[in-house]
C-alpha cells in the first residue's frame, strides 16, 4: 500500500468540498471569531510560570463541542471519530501531524461552560448576530416543548421520596461514587400514557426563518405551559402566537391581547363542552403554522444524533441542550444562506 502525501489529502479535501459536506460550509459561513471573547473566560486564570504546555485554543475546543453536538456522539467516540475522519479534522483545524484533544479535555473544557454559565452567552451571541444578518424574528412565534431523556435512575421508593423533596439519601451521602451518578434534578412525567424521565427543552421558533430564538431548560415535570412567559420573544416583529392546546387558558388569551399579540393557539374542550366544528377548523388552520416547530424536534432526532443526553445535573443538561440549540440554529443559518447563494 503506497503512502499517502500531502497533494493526496489536498485531493481529498476538495472531494469533499465538491459534495458540499455540511462542515465545510459551517466553516464557510460562521463567523467563529465572534465566539472568541465569550469563549476566553474559560482560560482567566493565573499562571505561576511558563512552563508547561500552551493552552488548547478555546475557539478549535468550542468547535468540538459543536460537532459533538451536530453528530450526537460521546466525548471518547468525538476524541475517535476526530482522529479518523478527515472532514472533522479539516472542521476544527487540525492537520493530520497535530494532536487532537482527548476525551478528558473535552470534559474539563465543557465543565468550564457549565461552572461559569456561558452556553447561554454563546447562545445569545449568535442571536445577535442573525439580527445583525438580518434574520430578525419575524411573522410570528411558535412556542413548543420536548422531553430530553437522560439515563433512567434504580433507585428505591424511599430514595424518590427523599429525591423530590430536595434532600439527599444519608446512604449517597457515604458513599460520594455512588452520588456522583445519582441524577437529583431529573423528574419522572407521563405523556400519552407512557412514563418518561428527564428535562424538557422549552424553545421559542420564529415562523419565518424557524430560529430557535429563546429556550429553557427544566425538569420532565414542569408543565409546557407554566414555561410559556420564559421563552415568549418580545421582539418578534410579528403579532401571532402559536402553540398547542396544553398552552391554551383565558388568563393567557386576554394576557396576550393586552400586549399586542394574537393568540393563535389551539382551542381544547372538555368533557361537557367538547369543540365545535369551527372550532376544530381553525385548529386545523393554526396547525399548519404551529407544525413547523416539528421541524426543529424532528432535526434533533433525524439529522442530529437524537434527543438522549448522558450527563447528570441540571447544569450540566442545560449546558448541552443549550449547545445542541445553538448548533441547530448553526445548521439552519447555513441552509439559509446556502439558499440564497
Amino acid at each position: 500500500m503506497s503512502q499517502l502525501g500531502f497533494w493526496d489529502w489536498e485531493k481529498r479535501h476538495r472531494y469533499l468540498e465538491e459534495k458540499q459536506d455540511i462542515l465545510i460550509q459551517l466553516n464557510q459561513w460562521i463567523p467563529w471569531e465572534e465566539f472568541r471573547e465569550i469563549l476566553n473566560q474559560t482560560q482567566v486564570k493565573e499562571k505561576k510560570s511558563k512552563a508547561g504546555r500552551k493552552a488548547i485554543d478555546p475557539v478549535l475546543m468550542f468547535k468540538l463541542l459543536i460537532l459533538q453536538r451536530l453528530y450526537g456522539i460521546s466525548d471518547e467516540a468525538l476524541e475517535y471519530q476526530v482522529n479518523d475522519r478527515l472532514s472533522f479534522m479539516k472542521f476544527i483545524g487540525l492537520g493530520v501531524e497535530d494532536k487532537v484533544p482527548d476525551a478528558t479535555t473535552v470534559w474539563l473544557f465543557r465543565q468550564k461552560l457549565v461552572e461559569q454559565k456561558l452556553a447561554e452567552e454563546l447562545f445569545e451571541k449568535f442571536e445577535s448576530y442573525l439580527q445583525k444578518q438580518g434574520y430578525q424574528a419575524a411573522e410570528g412565534q411558535i412556542i413548543d416543548a420536548t422531553l430530553i431523556p437522560v439515563p433512567k435512575q434504580r433507585n428505591s421508593r424511599e430514595e424518590n421520596k427523599e429525591v423530590k423533596s430536595g434532600k439527599v439519601p444519608q446512604d449517597w451521602e457515604k458513599k460520594p461514587n455512588k452520588k456522583r451518578q445519582k441524577d437529583c434534578d431529573a423528574r419522572w412525567t407521563q405523556k400519552n400514557g407512557e412514563n418518561h424521565f428527564g428535562y424538557k427543552n422549552h424553545i421559542n421558533a420564529d415562523v419565518k426563518y424557524k430560529f430557535i430564538r429563546k429556550y429553557s431548560v427544566t425538569a420532565a415535570s414542569v408543565h409546557d405551559s407554566q414555561m410559556f412567559s420564559a421563552v415568549l420573544d418580545g421582539s418578534n416583529t410579528g403579532d401571532g402566537v402559536w402553540a398547542d392546546s396544553a398552552y391554551h387558558s383565558q388568563i393567557r388569551e386576554e394576557v396576550l391581547e393586552l400586549m399586542g399579540m394574537e393568540s393563535k393557539i389551539h382551542e381544547k374542550g372538555s368533557r361537557n363542552h367538547p369543540l365545535s366544528e369551527v372550532q376544530k377548523v381553525r385548529n386545523k388552520e393554526r396547525s399548519q403554522i404551529r407544525v413547523r416547530v416539528e421541524h426543529v424536534f424532528g432535526t434533533f432526532v433525524t439529522s442530529m444524533g437524537g434527543k438522549l443526553e448522558r450527563v447528570i445535573g441540571h447544569g450540566r443538561v442545560e449546558t448541552q441542550i443549550a449547545l445542541k440549540n445553538l448548533a441547530y440554529n448553526l445548521r439552519r443559518y447555513v441552509y439559509l444562506q446556502t439558499s440564497c447563494a
